[in-house]
């Protein structure tokens, strides 16, 4: 919104006022990152007390009588704290952000329907006031169903309307190759909504521990504002010959114009998951809920296929990915062995807290691998 009163009064600002800074995404990201924090800081203890008063807190429930004993201290911990995120990222972005922009409104939708299917699925397992339902809330199918819904919606209008004139919006890039892979529309659309699903959903499990799922999403979201703005038409250098290349160009990455004005939206991301870290860390005050992991991953997964950067996501969420296999691994290997398990629980994290590991310990160790991963991925974009 901002934006576009810079751009009414452009001709003010220019050339009675010399301030051309407005035009620059990093500027917008920066302004928005603090907005959002400063937003999320606001509201957090406002939430904190009407989700204390509405009684929505959680009891955490493990098939595992040493964890329930290790996590009892979380009892009646309010819950559905992604409202504070999604609060902080939509008054960043709104503030800051060209929303215009058809990648903005895109993930600005996106975080809606996943926020909304995850604060229902929250609701019903927290208040159990639909009886004919358990206190498992939305059934997995029937979250699985809306997160694919909303993937082929994402797909489909961007392959055959956004990357409509876009060259390297078709294609698949992958980590130190320099070349795209041409995609069919079947190909792109099976990818988006692996990706996008997969996300939020990965994210959504690494939700266990105190800060845990908040942290890796603020190392995540500062490399998706990265990309972002390597993938736009910023300018790089002029060339000797006087012309001028962008990032993309000068990296052989995928180029794609509007990207960065989404970079302000991970931005906001950013600030508003600090925000709520200072609520969330340990011992938590609130927990964000599927009302903020579905979303936060939908959005992650989203910027992934936007970039062109699928399979990069592999690294950069690379706790996520781990997070995730170790619970296919042990489900696979509970099946297949007739009740034998590889970890003591998964996820992974409540592996190493029944190891011995403290809470903080647990969750700062991969903390820690989080930003090896992110710096993994940025070596890659150089590297090709």
């Amino acid at each position: 919104m901002l934006l576009l009163l810079f751009e009414y009064y452009r001709e003010f600002f220019q050339n009675t006022l010399h301030f051309y800074a407005m035009d620059e995404v990093l500027l917008r990201s920066s302004l928005a990152l603090l907005t959002s924090l400063l937003t999320s800081l606001w509201l957090g203890p406002r939430v904190i007390r009407w989700l204390v008063k509405k009684k929505v807190g959680d009891m955490p429930e493990f098939n595992h009588a040493s964890l329930n004993e290790l996590t009892r201290h979380k009892t009646d911990t309010p819950t559905m704290g992604g409202v504070i995120i999604l609060a902080g990222i939509f008054v960043g972005a709104l503030l800051w952000a060209d929303i215009r922009n058809q990648f903005v409104i895109k993930g600005l939708f996106l975080l809606i329907w996943l926020g909304a299917l995850g604060g229902v699925d929250d609701w019903l397992k927290l208040t159990a006031k639909i009886k004919s339902r358990s206190r498992d809330g939305l059934h997995s199918w029937e979250k699985l169903l809306f997160q694919i819904g909303l993937a082929v919606l994402m797909a489909v209008f961007l392959y055959q309307v956004d990357f409509k004139e876009i060259e390297d919006g078709h294609k698949l890039w992958i980590p130190f190759y320099k070349y795209g892979i041409s995609l069919s529309f079947w190909g792109f659309l099976a990818i988006s909504v692996l990706v996008i699903t997969g996300s939020s959903n990965a994210i959504n499990l690494t939700d266990g521990m105190d800060g845990l799922a908040t942290g890796c999403i603020v190392i995540a979201s500062m490399v998706l504002v990265i990309l972002c703005f390597l993938a736009s038409e910023s300018l790089f250098v002029s060339l000797e010959k006087g012309l001028k290349i962008t990032w993309a160009e000068y990296l052989r990455l995928p180029g794609i114009p509007g990207a960065g004005e989404l970079g302000v939206v991970c931005a906001a991301m950013m600030g508003a998951c600090l925000g709520f870290l200072w609520f969330n860390c340990h011992p938590a005050q609130v927990f964000m809920g599927d009302m903020g992991s579905l979303p936060m991953g939908g959005l992650i997964g989203y910027v992934m296929v936007v970039t062109r950067h699928e399979l990069l996501l592999v690294v950069v969420g690379g706790v996520f990915v781990l997070e995730t296999a170790s619970v296919i691994i042990q489900v696979w290997y509970y099946k297949y062995t007739g009740g034998k398990r590889v970890f003591l629980c998964a996820p992974i994290h409540h592996h190493f807290h029944l190891k011995g590991w403290s809470e903080p310990q647990v969750v700062i160790r991969l903390w820690l691998m989080g930003i090896a991963f992110a710096a993994m991925a940025l070596a890659t974009l150089k590297l090709r």
